[in-house]
């Protein structure tokens, strides 16, 4: 069974953590990690034994052969390029609803991988996501993931009024995208913590295909003020961004947080913003976009930081529509 995975709608299927499937393990520990949120081998076995510990309950010896049986009947460990190449073409892509935002991104938001929207007010970020929450509920052949979305709320800014107007604009039934459309209003740093341990289980057993965090940093950047509280954020920010870069890469969804973006002031010339969150922030995250308001109803994007993409902007405007590509000036 090592290394198993089928294929549906274009994806990776993940193989379900049920009793018998780890060979010498016990039921009772496998309910205790399902109960923490651990689904699947891939979920498992990407996840370090100090937190498999710390969320389940169990020991540490257990926790470490838990792990290993996991990864040994899902992770192949040193395979030839080839076989990652081959792995890749599972990878899919979804429409921002603008073409050429989607040129400068490959062909659209890339599921496996976290997106960054950077910007300040105004700029852009949650009108691409509310955009994004109608257009990856249609089918791939539409430039669609063919799922449903996840939307953790952190700015009270995801209005579904806002993604009525959008999916009715685009001739898409808005309902059917409420319906399919899951968003949770996230409160403190605390609550951002339990809501992404959530995520796990809400993805395989909702079919969710999209997690957006809108945004990432806010309740952070309250919470944790002053140099001497900046070690215990960045650590907390990590540990929230990398969880979400796991649930990425096994359950193969396309994960985009949005980011802030903070003054500095010695800067004399060129733009003096920059993204908050240093460099936790900026490891984490596989595609970085900067956003800026541009003239009229439109925004300039660019992709700040990208391991394929190339920096290039585009312009793309803001309509009833949601994001679309800009009348050429």
């Amino acid at each position: 069974m090592r290394g198993q995975r089928s294929r549906a709608r274009g994806r990776r299927v993940a193989v379900l953590l049920e009793p018998g499937v780890l060979e010498g393990v016990a039921r009772t520990t496998i309910a205790k990690l399902r109960r923490a949120g651990y689904i699947t081998l891939e979920s498992v076995a990407a996840t370090p034994v100090r937190e498999l510990v710390e969320r389940t309950g169990m020991g540490e010896p257990t926790a470490v052969k838990v792990s290993h049986l996991a990864r040994m009947m899902v992770d192949p460990g040193f395979v030839p390029a080839r076989e990652v190449l081959e792995r890749r073409k599972d990878m899919m892509r979804c429409t921002t609803g603008s073409s050429r935002l989607d040129g400068i991104l490959g062909g659209g938001v890339e599921t496996g991988a976290i997106t960054e929207l950077i910007g300040e007010f105004g700029s852009g970020k949650t009108q691409i996501c509310m955009t994004l929450s109608v257009t990856a509920q249609q089918p791939p052949e539409e430039g669609g993931l063919g799922g449903r979305v996840a939307v953790i709320d952190t700015e009270n800014t995801f209005l579904p009024e806002r993604v009525v107007q959008i999916a009715e604009s685009r001739g898409i039934d808005a309902e059917k995208v409420l319906n399919g459309l899951l968003v949770a209003r996230c409160y403190n740093t605390d609550h951002l913590v339990i809501l992404i341990d959530s995520l796990s289980r809400l993805v395989e057993e909702q079919r969710v295909r999209l997690v957006i965090v809108d945004s990432m940093i806010g309740h952070f950047r309250g919470e944790y003020i002053g140099r001497e509280n900046l070690a215990p954020r960045q650590q907390k920010l990590g540990s929230c961004l990398s969880r979400l870069l796991r649930l990425a890469e096994t359950s193969n969804i396309a994960v985009v947080v949005t980011n802030q973006v903070q003054a500095t002031p010695n800067v004399n010339y060129g733009d003096p913003n920059k993204p908050t969150g240093g460099h936790v922030m900026g490891h984490a995250c596989t595609h970085r976009v900067y956003l800026r308001k541009g003239k009229a109803n439109t925004r300039l994007a660019r992709v700040i930081d990208s391991p394929s993409l190339p920096e290039v902007r585009v312009r793309f405007a803001i309509t009833e529509k949601g994001v679309e590509d800009a009348e050429e000036e």
